[in-house]
């Protein structure tokens, strides 16, 4: 099985040395975005809610540029900085997503890269 990087402009460029998704077979594996304006290189807000979308839009525009789109997502990990904004973070969360929803971890974490409130990564199944 061959390994695809998968890469966007309208996406924040990976930090590091790692791809901002790579489908493997039928499977993609979109890496941790975190709240990056790919237009601004700049965070998209300062708050949960702006963050959190910001992240899911990146997400939908790396999955776009592999075919897919959100409804392929079969499961993400939300990391936050403070799990005290789950529920604002999870009403923007809902924004993008339709039953059948999307398996989920969320947790609190110590630090996230360039001090992000949130940083999602996600998993999506295509045919």
């Amino acid at each position: 099985m061959n390994n695809t990087a998968i890469h966007t402009e309208h996406a924040p460029a990976a930090i590091g040395p790692y791809s901002q998704a790579v489908r493997a077979g039928n499977t993609i594996y979109v890496s941790g975005q975190i709240p990056i304006d790919p237009a601004t290189g700049a965070f998209a807000g300062e708050d949960i809610a702006s963050q959190t979308r910001q992240s899911l839009t990146n997400i939908r525009n790396i999955l776009k540029e592999a075919g897919a789109d959100m409804s392929a997502v079969v499961k993400t990990t939300v990391l936050l900085k403070d799990i005290a904004d789950f529920g604002a973070m999870n009403e923007v969360y809902a924004e993008f997503f339709t039953a059948p929803y999307p398996a989920r971890a969320a947790f609190q974490v110590a630090a996230i890269p360039k001090d992000a409130l949130v940083e999602i990564e996600a998993v999506a199944v295509i045919s």
